[in-house]
């Protein structure tokens, strides 16, 4: 049983179902109240230098902040990012159970919050969004989902896209230290490490084990080139000499035609 076992064991009871679902309506929220008040949303931002000076509720209440923008009106994008935490938190749900999406969940805002520090307040829900998101592609790599309404693609391939902007393409344009910028994703991604992790080493040593064996396994199979003539005098072969005549003695043995018995 390994720790995570144990912490469900003692404190299963107190696993908060449908947690996302409570994220999704409190997004939903946060949106009506910025469109009545846009500088409502500055007051709920994972800004460390603002929790510094006592405003500790943004240390919680950045999760709540919808994502919008892009090539989408405002409501449409809020609408699309809501439907997709609801989406993802209720299978991750369904595959880890409650509890453990809620360490899961709860583990990525300590990180999140720690990178934050490290590196500023672009570390905040999408960051821990994106966490969700490679959780679910772990137990979903094969579903597809329609990108632009018309465009089918699996969750697997949007998942190394968004690992690849996280891990190559943001960091050319942040400004600041590259190497403070990856320290900071790998403390964001702490959960997914802890979760994940041991079993992704499994695998990829099972993956090397496998390669191994079969590759001792056609070493050992692979049939040996094999001369057909092999003169008993002079041990040469149609393979070493492919241009020499050889021929059966009356003894059986082959012979290379320098060697043959009525020549001895």
């Amino acid at each position: 049983m390994n720790v995570i076992d144990t912490l469900e064991a003692k404190f299963g009871r107190l696993a908060i179902p449908g947690l996302m679902r409570i994220v999704v309506a409190f997004n939903a929220l946060v949106y009506l109240l910025y469109k009545m008040n846009p500088e409502f949303i500055g007051m709920l931002t994972l800004n460390p230098g603002r929790i510094l000076h006592g405003e500790i509720w943004r240390l919680a209440t950045y999760i709540f902040i919808p994502q919008f923008g892009g090539i989408f009106p405002d409501y449409l994008s809020v609408v699309l990012y809501l439907w997709f935490l609801w989406f993802i938190g209720d299978g991750l749900e369904q595959a880890m159970g409650a509890f453990r999406l809620n360490l899961f969940y709860f583990v990525g805002m300590i990180g999140t919050t720690i990178a934050a520090f490290f590196f500023g307040s672009s570390f905040s829900s999408g960051m821990l969004n994106a966490s969700l998101f490679y959780a679910f592609a772990r137990f979903y790599p094969d579903m597809e989902i329609y990108l632009f309404f018309v465009l089918p693609v699996k969750i697997k391939w949007l998942a190394w896209i968004s690992a690849f902007f996280m891990l190559v393409a943001t960091p050319l344009m942040l400004p600041g230290s590259r190497v403070l910028y990856y320290i900071s994703v790998i403390i964001t991604l702490a959960n997914y490490l802890i979760f994940f992790g041991p079993q992704i080493w499994r695998e990829a040593a099972h993956r090397t084990t496998v390669a191994q064996r079969r590759q001792k396994y056609d070493k050992a199979s692979a049939p040996e080139s094999e001369a057909m003539h092999c003169c008993v005098v002079c041990k040469r072969t149609d393979l070493t000499d492919p241009g020499l005549d050889f021929r059966v003695g009356q003894d059986g043995n082959d012979y290379c035609e320098e060697h043959l018995p009525g020549k001895l």
